[in-house]
């Protein structure tokens, strides 16, 4: 059984961090709607949504992926890069004890979970303004004795490493070339995002189905194209504040408690 954590959307939203994109008006109550739309697809492809506590006070928090790193064997608590972000790990902690025996960064490490790209057995992590050096060394550190490797990789032009690259299939990625190249991950093939549609290569597949923002529609045709079974999902306004659809939960199976 899949179980997804997710985090209710902040009033304070508007005042998110942001790296790349330009601060424009956001609407927050329907950045709530299109979040519990989220959540409803999410309980449709069988999932078992469970929010945990609402932070009022943490614009970012509703990005509930950045807080930690959710594999088999453990779970490892992230430190965010952001200074405003770091009270949002303790809750998510305690949900996550339940599941997993925990891990959990300390300074000088920064790092955000969007910035952790798994596949198979190899964690890749974007070397970003929010995940530091200590982080990624202190993340390979936590999961090498269950037999996981940790590769760094360069990206640029956008705020995470799951801004630019996804995993769509067994050996199948959905990628910006623009923001990171596809020979960084051998063995895997890519299929590119639409030129005019450069933050569509995030996406979600939770099982088999592929979650995938409606505002671009170019890349989801070529993901129909590809014969991938894709639902749809608005995502426009936390889109603004440099969130998709994998950001705002950490989904894993729950019988896999260590």
């Amino acid at each position: 059984m899949l179980i997804a954590l997710t985090r209710p959307v902040s009033p304070l939203l508007i005042h998110c961090e942001l790296t790349h994109l330009a601060r424009e008006p956001i609407d927050v109550e329907r950045a709530i709607a299109q979040h519990a739309d989220y959540e409803r697809l999410l309980v449709s492809l069988g999932v078992v949504v469970q929010s945990v506590a609402a932070a009022p006070d943490l614009p970012d928090a509703v990005f509930v992926e950045d807080t930690a790193i959710v594999l088999d064997e453990v779970a490892v608590i992230t430190r965010p890069g952001a200074d405003s972000r770091r009270a949002e790990t303790p809750v998510v902690a305690e949900a996550l004890a339940v599941h997993r025996p925990l891990r959990t960064m300390e300074s000088p490490a920064t790092l955000d979970g969007g910035d952790v790209l798994q596949l198979g057995r190899t964690l890749y992590v974007g070397r970003s303004t929010r995940t530091n050096p200590s982080g990624i060394e202190q993340l390979a550190g936590f999961v090498a004795p269950f037999g996981y490797q940790v590769v760094s990789v360069p990206f640029e032009g956008c705020l995470h490493l799951k801004s630019a690259v996804t995993a769509i299939g067994e050996r199948l990625l959905l990628l910006n070339p623009a923001w990171i190249a596809a020979s960084a991950f051998p063995d895997h093939e890519a299929l590119v995002v639409d030129e005019h549609e450069p933050h569509g290569a995030n996406a979600l597949v939770v099982n088999g189905t592929t979650v995938f923002p409606s505002q671009y529609p170019r890349t989801c045709d070529r993901l129909i194209d590809r014969g991938l079974r894709v639902a749809t999902v608005d995502c426009s306004e936390l889109a603004k504040a440099e969130g998709a659809v994998t950001c705002c939960s950490l989904i894993f199976e729950s019988g896999s408690d260590g």
